[in-house]
């Protein structure tokens, strides 16, 4: 592949095609590939690939494509390169895949962003307290000019991130900007940019807990019952993560109990049934799972695509390689 535009093809849901791929970002997608942009399939044995598939090298994916099977594989005997134009590579890329020899990459790097940016915003109003307050104003509609509200404000306030993903560490380089006091717990970082502690002793410590470990065995229902009675009263927990790793019921249970609150942009089960009273409590900030890349912060994630196949052309590494021995603990 080196130095000369590789045989590559889409496969997503084409609707998620110009967002990923605006006017500059397609332009250098098919500069360095010879490509047909305008054809995505969700289907690998879609006929209008069947003779491309023998020549591909390059496939470009995204949300909707299929698992890259051995009957794919087999089609597609030249592929070198899985360039996902996403987060996670768990649904789709199979072991087969890097059994082959064949590189993954992923534009999880990218899609991290907006998620810390969420979850800098979602902290730095828990602790001043907005969303307590918000709901304060709405029932009394007025307020106090110039009230110096008690045991709010983000100065010195602990936050503790769980999990050093990519997210967290973003999260924890954004919150390094402000005044916050930052701790972490992740039993699996060899190296962390603040100090760590035992994820009970975070929990028990932390004004605002933040949430950005993987779906995993280990991790289901990390914060159960008696983890959860742990947190202050006060506390905020935010969840940008995955609604698995806590246990919803005890979560309902401590949050009517009015003792803490929460911000949950994901939830188990999501979306959430009509009747969960998530809905209704004045102490629950919900969100559909947006902190993710949303509208024209896709193009972040194609521009990330780009940058690996102009990579892959000139014979280079690929900036963000997926392993797959790091599956079972990333997100």
């Amino acid at each position: 592949m080196t130095h000369r535009r590789p045989k590559a093809l889409l496969a997503m849901r084409r609707a998620y095609v110009p967002q990923l791929f605006p006017d500059v970002v397609r332009a250098r997608i098919e500069r360095h590939a010879d490509i047909d942009v305008a054809l995505a399939v969700e289907r690998l044995d879609d006929p209008r690939v069947a003779a491309l598939l023998p020549e591909l090298e390059v496939l470009i994916t995204g949300w909707g494509c299929p698992p890259l099977d051995d009957a794919f594989l087999r089609s597609a005997p030249r592929l070198g390169a899985v360039l996902h134009a996403a987060g996670s590579v768990k649904a789709h890329v199979t072991k087969a895949v890097w059994d082959r020899g064949i590189a993954v990459a992923s534009a999880a790097e990218a899609n991290a962003v907006p998620v810390a940016e969420y979850t800098l915003g979602a902290i730095l109003l828990a602790g001043k307290g907005a969303f307590r307050l918000r709901e304060r104003y709405r029932g009394d509609r007025t307020f106090t000019v110039a009230e110096v509200v008690p045991d709010v404000g983000n100065h010195g306030r602990r936050v503790g991130v769980v999990g050093a993903s990519r997210i967290g560490r973003q999260v924890i380089s954004h919150l390094s900007r402000h005044d916050f006091e930052v701790r972490l717990y992740d039993p699996y970082a060899t190296t962390a940019p603040v100090p760590r502690l035992g994820l009970e002793e975070l929990l028990a410590t932390s004004d605002i807990v933040s949430l950005h470990a993987p779906a995993t065995p280990e991790t289901h229902h990390l914060l159960d019952r008696d983890r959860l009675a742990l947190l202050p009263d006060g506390a905020v927990l935010i969840n940008t993560a995955q609604g698995s790793l806590i246990d919803t019921r005890a979560l309902v249970d401590e949050l009517k109990s009015g003792r803490i609150s929460a911000v949950l942009d994901v939830t188990s089960p999501e979306p959430l049934p009509g009747h969960s009273v998530l809905f209704e409590l004045p102490n629950v900030f919900l969100t559909p799972h947006i902190a993710g890349s949303q509208g024209n912060e896709l193009a972040r994630m194609g521009a990330a695509v780009a940058d690996e196949l102009e990579r892959l052309a000139a014979g280079l590494p690929l900036l963000h390689p997926i392993q797959y021995r790091d599956l079972d603990n990333a997100a």
